[in-house]
């Protein structure tokens, strides 16, 4: 599927957020890379395969009101 040299990273590997870019969409918070990974800003992603993972963002220390 890359044609970039060197090859993009595929989406099974752990660095595949380092894929190119090949579609942005920041009005819609996503972007397609060019392993065919669709992530989202929320963090969420779709894996070429459908796969979904779910958003990983750190939300920071939780408090909780006296």
């Amino acid at each position: 599927m890359c044609t970039h040299q060197p090859p993009c990273p595929t989406a099974e590997s752990p660095d595949h957020h380092a894929a190119v870019i090949v579609s942005a969409h920041p009005e819609q918070g996503w972007y397609r890379l060019c392993n065919g990974t669709i992530v989202f800003d929320d963090t969420g992603e779709i894996l070429p395969d459908g796969r979904v993972v779910n958003p990983h963002r750190d939300l920071g220390p939780l408090t909780v009101a006296a």
